[in-house]
Parts: C-alpha cells; structure tokens; sequence
C-alpha cells in the first residue's frame, strides 16, 4: 500500500488524479494533457496522451503549450520590477509613457456612439493597467456588439478574445489606434478584462527601453531558467509544440496547428496579456518565484517580499467587482495579474489561494497556506462552460492533502 510522502501527498491519491485525468483523454475531452502538483519541496507530474488528436507523438514533460492568459502574471511581475527601481510609480499618470492615453473622452454609455463622450477624471496609472480598471476593455455585462466594440474590431485592435499573433499591428500602431477611441468606463471606475495587460506590455517597453521580450528573458526568464518561454517557438523547437483546438458540434477542430502555427514566428505585436507558450517546468520555476516570495531557491531575488504580497492582494471594492462576478465568479478578488480566493467555498478554493487560467486550456494556481502549486496545461480552448479537467484536476490534487 502507498503512503504519504514527507511533502504531505497521498501517493494513493495521486494515482486517483492521474486515473480522472487519463479518462478525460480516454473520452477524447483533450487529445492530451501535462498536469503538475508540487507541494513543498516535492513535484509530482502526469503526461497523458497525445499533442494532437489522432497522433503518436506522447505528452511529454517538455512539450510547450500556448498558455494566453497565464501571461498576465508574467507581465505583472515584469512591471513591479521596473516600480521597485522607481522606473515606473504605481500611481503616477501613463502619460509620460504612453501619450496617446493622455486626455482621454469616456463613453457616457457602454453601448452608446462614439461621440457621445465626456472627459475623464483622471488620468490612467499603472496601477489601474495591473488591476484592469483603465476603463477599455470586455465589458462583461454589456451587449457584445456595440459601435465601440465594432469599432475596435475594424481598428485591428483584437482587444479580447483569442490571440491571434500574426494579425496584430506593432506596438506603436496599436497605441495610435487606441487612444483615438473613447474609454468605456472612467478610470478606476470598473474592471474590464485583457485590453489593460495589452497596454501594460507596451508600457513596460517603453519604460525599460528595450523590446518586452528582451526584457522578461533578461529580468525573469533567464534568471529563472525559463527556456522555452516567450512570444514564439524556435524551429528547433516546433517538434515538442502540442496542437491546438477548439470544441464544436463534430468534436475537436484544428485552431492553430504547429505546421503553419502563428507562435512559429516573433509577432508584431508581443502580447502581454496573453501571447507566451511555455512548459510545465518552466512556468513552475515561476510560480515558485512567487510562491517563495519573489525568490526561487537560492537564485537571485526578483522581487521583493512587499511586492508579491501586493501582487496578490484583491484591490477591487464591490462596486469595481460587480461587473466582473460572471467572469471571476463567487468569493473571488483581483490583485496584479491574478485572480484570488477570498473564501472557501470548494475543496480546492481556500482563501488565499491564488492564480490565473489561460483560454486555450491551461490553469494554475498556488495556496501559500497549503504550501502547495497546481499546473495543468492541455490545447483545447476553452468554451463558456468551465472545463471539467481543470475542475477534476484541482479536486483531485486538493484531495492528495495527507495531513
């Protein structure tokens, strides 16, 4: 019989994850998936199946996933670095930076002309960029097709939904047709989700001066070991890139297959918010910086202590969350690029744990009061309804807890 390990992992218990998992590709929900659970020091892993439906080539360890919007926890890393140097300040205006959000009109209604404007309040803060409360972005309440929404659209903003690398404009040209849109929302008034963490890429740039991916390889990934993590995959690596899908009515489609995938060269437009693949190991060494708060093992400090408490504290009140409750969900807060638990409300949801899912089918979150890291990475985007191997995943490895 298997016992628990000194981490506090049921071995028996693992075994039942990986049995759930594995029935979820058995039933072809995910041509394949990587799954992890580390707890303390220990990291248990589970490759099943296959990178693409009908294939041969296994799940493996190292296979590199599009991870969309597990990137905005990068991002927001990336940003507090350049707030701990002083670089950039919390509270101080974007303008400097960013002056095509200088003087910005806001909407008098969501769903109202372009035209019909008023001035804003203030002026928009990295801080607003980090919480998602600038006052652009998916209105989660708000009808989907409305003149500002159409008219983000026909500017080739793609402020939401999925990433679509080659189709984006250079960051300069993004911005340009950005600000000449009104706001949404006043600053600070509401969140509003993705187009802040766009905006933040191109902050960060310009800030640090230098492109955003020399940036997160020279201040994160380098000194995490983070190497096969960025805005593209090398040709040398595009043998160990899974497939991607979506789910219709005749089952699995191709989305982005690897033979002609849009991550198979740099983008234009490097996307913050959602534009990174990575692996398993990878995103751990991450997940662990932030876990160990802001440093990993005995390797160098990338943020401080304050910052990763800041990082993932809820910095919504009620009113700015209401908008958001159908996206986030019950008891749960925003923080900078992460999404927390605010009270227990499920096996796997107690307060304090915090983290962020990416809509082509990956999930991760980490519980500093269970000491404990989750990673599950599949190629199947997600749909309105949660995806029942994220939900099978994390009941399974909160359910490995032996003590």
């Amino acid at each position: 019989m298997r016992t628990s390990s000194a981490a506090g992992l049921s071995a028996d218990r693992l075994g039942r994850l990986r049995r759930v998992l594995t029935g979820h590709v058995e039933r072809g929900t995910v041509p394949g998936l990587v799954a992890l659970a580390s707890r303390r020091d220990e990291v248990h892993v589970e490759t099943i199946g296959t990178t693409a439906v009908d294939g041969d080539t296994p799940m493996r360890r190292d296979t590199i996933f599009r991870i969309t919007s597990m990137t905005k926890p990068v991002t927001a890393v990336a940003a507090m670095i350049l707030v701990e140097e002083c670089v950039l300040r919390l509270d101080d205006p974007v303008d400097r930076w960013l002056p095509e959000l200088a003087d910005r009109r806001v909407l008098n209604r969501v769903d109202g002309p372009l035209d019909d404007t008023g001035p804003a309040n203030r002026p928009i803060t990295p801080r607003d960029l980090l919480t998602m409360r600038m006052g652009f972005g998916h209105p989660m309440v708000a009808p989907l097709s409305t003149p500002i929404m159409r008219a983000e659209d026909d500017a080739g903003l793609r402020t939401f939904g999925p990433p679509k690398p080659s189709t984006s404009h250079p960051p300069d040209a993004w911005m340009r047709e950005l600000g000449a849109l009104p706001l949404l929302r006043q600053p600070g008034e509401a969140w509003l989700y993705d187009t802040s963490y766009h905006v933040l890429g191109v902050l960060i740039a310009r800030a640090c001066g230098q492109p955003l991916e020399s940036f997160l390889r020279e201040r994160i990934f380098d000194p995490l070991g983070m190497p096969d993590t960025g805005f593209s995959v090398p040709a040398d690596r595009l043998d160990r890139f899974a497939e991607c899908y979506e789910a219709g009515a005749d089952g699995l489609t191709p989305h982005d297959t690897v033979a002609d995938s849009q991550w198979s060269r740099p983008p234009a437009f490097p996307d913050a918010a959602g534009g990174l693949v990575s692996t398993v190991d990878d995103y751990l060494a991450f997940v662990r910086m932030l876990l160990g708060n802001g440093r990993y093992r005995r390797g160098p400090r990338i943020l401080s202590r304050p910052s990763v408490e800041t990082m993932t504290a809820n910095h919504l009140t009620p009113e700015q969350l209401a908008g958001a409750h159908a996206f986030l969900g019950d008891n749960r807060g925003w923080g900078f690029g992460v999404s927390m638990v605010t009270a227990r409300d499920d096996i796997s949801a107690g307060p304090g744990r915090y983290g962020w899912d990416g809509g082509y089918g990956t999930s991760w979150a980490s519980d500093p009061r269970e000491e404990l890291i989750g990673i599950v990475l599949t190629q199947r985007l997600a749909t309105a309804e949660p995806s029942p191997v994220h939900a099978d995943f994390w009941t399974t490895a909160y359910a490995a807890i032996d003590d």
